[in-house]
């Protein structure tokens, strides 16, 4: 089967900065056969349609006024069942050790969790193409290596794309940057009660019969992965 795979994240800058004011970078991911990406787009524009939303609908424009049409997009989102999927990893930037891992690199750090998001979920026999919300990156081949990456660690799947897109292009991007939002703001507890995000997420939430955490990896509609940096058993 062939699927395709949106990418976006939350505050990447995490994993250097000085003075952080989050716990957790998230990368997140949606998941869906790509014989069913036409009709999915043509159902979120049809929700754009509904409630007058022109242009680009992120997490950070989530408000009041829009309340509505965010509110509809979960319900619409859970209503495709276990056909459209999303998964995220969540990386404590306290333990990230740059210096011992990573080169001292933040953009190959960044790239190393961007594959055990993708990795973990990619399955024998089946062909992929990913799609990441555009970057600018410091070295132009990022895309390039982690496809061969995966390709590597998966030689009965096949890779058969991973290339930037813009997000204002991509409804679908744009779904994954708000399940990413919601993710990221449970996790790092930004949530203000009675605000159109707390709404949101709460709706989410009662979808989901429970609170927005670490889950299975087995979990399949909302798969939830905080990393763990410090081995153990």
């Amino acid at each position: 089967m062939n699927f395709d795979i949106y990418c976006d994240e939350s505050r990447p800058d995490l994993l250097s900065s000085k003075n952080p004011t989050s716990k957790f970078m998230v990368i997140g991911s949606l998941w869906l056969e790509t014989d069913n990406r036409v009709a999915y787009k043509n159902g979120i524009h049809d929700l754009r349609n509904k409630y007058l939303i022109g242009g680009e609908f992120k997490w950070q424009k989530a408000s009041p006024s829009r309340l509505s049409f965010y509110l509809e997009l979960v319900d619409w989102f859970y209503k495709q069942g276990d056909s459209l999927r999303f998964r995220c990893i969540a990386v404590e930037h306290q333990k990230v050790n740059l210096l011992h891992y990573h080169d001292s690199d933040q953009e190959l750090g960044f790239y190393k969790f961007y594959y055990q998001l993708l990795h973990h979920w990619i399955l024998d026999f089946n062909e992929y193409a990913v799609f990441c919300d555009f970057k600018s990156n410091r070295q132009r081949d990022r895309l390039h290596v982690l496809k061969r990456c995966l390709e590597l660690s998966n030689l009965s799947s096949s890779i058969i794309k991973v290339q930037a897109v813009r997000s204002r292009e991509s409804v679908l991007t744009q779904l994954t940057d708000v399940l990413t939002g919601v993710a990221a703001a449970r996790l790092n507890g930004t949530l203000i009660d009675g605000s159109a995000k707390w709404n949101i997420a709460g709706r989410l939430e009662e979808h989901l019969n429970k609170r927005i955490r670490h889950t299975l990896k087995s979990e399949q509609k909302f798969n939830v992965f905080v990393i763990d940096l410090e081995g153990g058993w």
